[in-house]
């Protein structure tokens, strides 16, 4: 059987070789220099768009904003494309989520001209939703193996809630009923991962887990932003894109680190 690729080097290849900008972005809708402003205000307004490309001689070459426009012609409003606007269509989508942290969108090149646009609401689509579940599903996968070799025989159990080991023996008897049961370790929670790596002080500074409160709040927001994907809710429920954003961030991060160890045991 090929073994499966399982570390976040090969996350980031796959996401930085096959899945890009272009698969997430939308084509820029856009306007001539000589339509009325308030007329095209009130169409964005109806279509729910915020920007709108401005046209000539068929090259997108300015932008308009809606909340901005008044009496006159959009080439009175227009604005000129700053370079720290424009994403190229190819650039890998884990390079897009850093960039878009303290931008709400930013303009999409494709051979030398822009025609598409990626902002917030892009990062809700499937892509984006694979990329996160994958690092969170990565992050717990790592957690197990961490927790096995760490933990010698049965020792886990003490460490945690009796409830939550019952639990665990619950679901692997319901398993081995079907010849179908792995190890007990296999069938605990995300939680229970986390709360036994949390019960280590010396693991935790391995990991790079300097603050146990830093950690708590680490481990609950990906557990939750991995149940809102599970779920296909809206991903910034209770939380914001630059906070989801960062917490991408912090998980690659402890992944990394989570590898280290491993390589080092």
């Amino acid at each position: 059987m090929k073994q499966l690729k399982s570390s976040s080097a090969d996350l980031r290849q796959l996401y930085e070789e096959i899945i890009t900008v272009k698969y997430v972005a939308e084509p820029l809708k856009a306007v001539t220099l000589e339509d009325d402003a308030i007329t095209i205000q009130q169409w964005m307004k109806h279509q729910d768009f915020d920007v709108v490309g401005i046209e000539e001689n068929g090259i997108i070459c300015a932008y308009l904003e809606r909340n901005y426009l008044g009496k006159g012609l959009c080439k009175d409003y227009q604005k000129l494309f700053h370079p720290s606007e424009l994403i190229s269509s190819s650039t890998p989508l884990m390079q897009l989520l850093p960039l878009l942290r303290d931008k709400k969108r930013l303009f999409v090149l494709e051979y030398n001209r822009i025609n598409s646009i990626v902002t917030y609401g892009d990062l809700q689509k499937a892509p984006v939703r694979m990329l996160l579940f994958s690092l969170i599903t990565l992050l717990e996968m790592n957690l197990l193996k961490i927790v096995r070799n760490y933990f010698s025989g049965d020792n886990w159990q003490k460490k945690l809630r009796s409830e939550r080991v019952e639990m665990a023996k619950k679901l692997w008897e319901l398993e081995r009923a079907k010849n179908e049961a792995l190890d007990l370790l296999d069938y605990l929670q995300f939680c229970d991962k986390r709360d036994l790596i949390l019960t280590s002080p010396e693991l935790c500074q391995k990991l790079g887990l300097t603050s146990k409160r830093g950690a708590e709040r680490l481990f609950k927001s990906a557990e939750a932003l991995r149940n809102r994907l599970a779920h296909a809710q809206d991903l910034v429920t209770g939380s914001s894109w630059p906070d989801i954003i960062n917490l991408a961030g912090e998980i690659e991060n402890l992944l990394q680190k989570c590898e280290e160890w491993e390589m080092r045991e």
